[in-house]
């Protein structure tokens, strides 16, 4: 969960113009974010949390400019595959133990990578 993504964004610049990539590489850096090039190409890369990237489109779409349509649709999308990295570890403990509630701590840890000590806790607050 604590993992950075990568999302490929080809042809940035292209697509969105000089001026509308530094705005997004400004907002980016405000949300915890890395907008930036990929070695010496003219592809670019967003890196990051799933959640800090997630922050980073609401902020786009704050900003209400069409010029970052683009690389609104392009991160939403990639953010669809990282729906995992997006719920709270609670969360998803709870969920999986509701259900499903014959899930044994081992299966849990496996399947959230949390600690023995967390699965414990949440299946003792599913309980109750």
């Amino acid at each position: 969960m604590n993992e950075p993504i990568t999302v490929r964004l080809p042809s940035l610049i292209h697509r969105i113009g000089s001026d509308k990539t530094k705005q997004a590489k400004a907002i980016a850096v405000q949300y915890d974010c890395e907008l930036k090039r990929v070695r010496r190409s003219r592809n670019w890369a967003l890196i990051g949390n799933a959640i800090h990237v997630q922050a980073f489109v609401a902020g786009l779409q704050t900003q209400g400019d069409e010029g970052f349509r683009y690389l609104m649709t392009k991160v939403s999308v990639a953010l669809l595959e990282h729906g995992d990295k997006l719920e709270p570890l609670e969360a998803k403990l709870h969920r999986l133990i509701t259900q499903n509630p014959g899930v044994t701590l081992a299966e849990l840890m496996q399947l959230t990578q949390c600690s023995l000590v967390e699965a414990r806790v949440a299946r003792f607050n599913a309980d109750l």
